[in-house]
């Protein structure tokens, strides 16, 4: 079986060698780039490249918009590195369709843990599976979502949680258990997190948004009228 590619960005050569090295360990290809214009270079010159990880300070191109640049192409998984903890800065990061957003120092441990649940997640949806309910349709193995027929743009994370949602309708679920089933290890955040996609999904969504509901005190639930 081929090694899964990653593409790790950072203009920094010291911390890309300890995320390389990390990665290598868990049998995955690593390909290096040391700014955002040698980044697109190299995505658009590689096939099958299954994530990115990116660095948000760099020079010739940040990483803001070398990620607004591979988004207007792809949908392949970005993990965001930053130096910034500000939560500004994370609203931005998913504003661009980020998946993971991931504040320097951090674990490389940890790092690889989401590498992992992202492409386990990205690789292992049941082929053919299809949900519908209140006329959306979401299709896990083609990654599409249909609302009334019109196929729907969102990122990574936004399907992740809209299948969730489909999957438990009318089930009131906690946000403790929507961190932990749908970004799928220990989050390091808080709620907010959620509360963010939450809102800009039920905005893509447009009337089919209020399907989601806020359980008060406790976190959402999916519901066809």
């Amino acid at each position: 079986m081929d090694k899964l590619k990653i593409l790790v960005v950072d203009d920094e050569s010291r911390m890309r060698k300890l995320v390389r090295d990390f990665l290598v360990k868990q049998n995955f290809e690593v390909l290096e780039a040391g700014d955002g214009a040698e980044a697109l270079d190299i995505f658009f010159g590689t096939e099958d490249i299954a994530l990115i990880i990116l660095d948000v300070m760099m020079p010739k191109m940040d990483g803001w918009q070398t990620c607004r640049e591979i988004r207007a192409y792809s949908k392949v998984p970005i993990i965001m590195l930053t130096a910034k903890s500000d939560e500004r800065d994370e609203l931005q990061g998913f504003d661009l369709g980020v998946d993971e957003y991931i504040s320097k120092p951090f674990s490389p441990k940890i790092l690889v843990a989401r590498v992992e649940a992202i492409l386990r997640r990205t690789n292992s949806r049941s082929a053919g599976q299809v949900l519908e309910a209140g006329g959306i349709s979401l299709d896990k193995a083609a990654h599409i979502v249909m609302v009334d027929g019109r196929q729907l743009e969102l990122s990574f994370k936004e399907f992740e949680l809209l299948a969730y949602f489909m999957e438990n309708q009318g089930i009131a679920l906690s946000r403790e258990k929507i961190l932990n089933n749908v970004w799928n290890y220990d989050y390091f955040g808080d709620a907010r997190t959620i509360d963010t996609h939450v809102k800009k999904l039920r905005s893509k969504l447009g009337d089919k948004g209020d399907m989601i509901k806020t359980i008060w005190g406790m976190g959402y639930k999916f519901e066809v009228a």
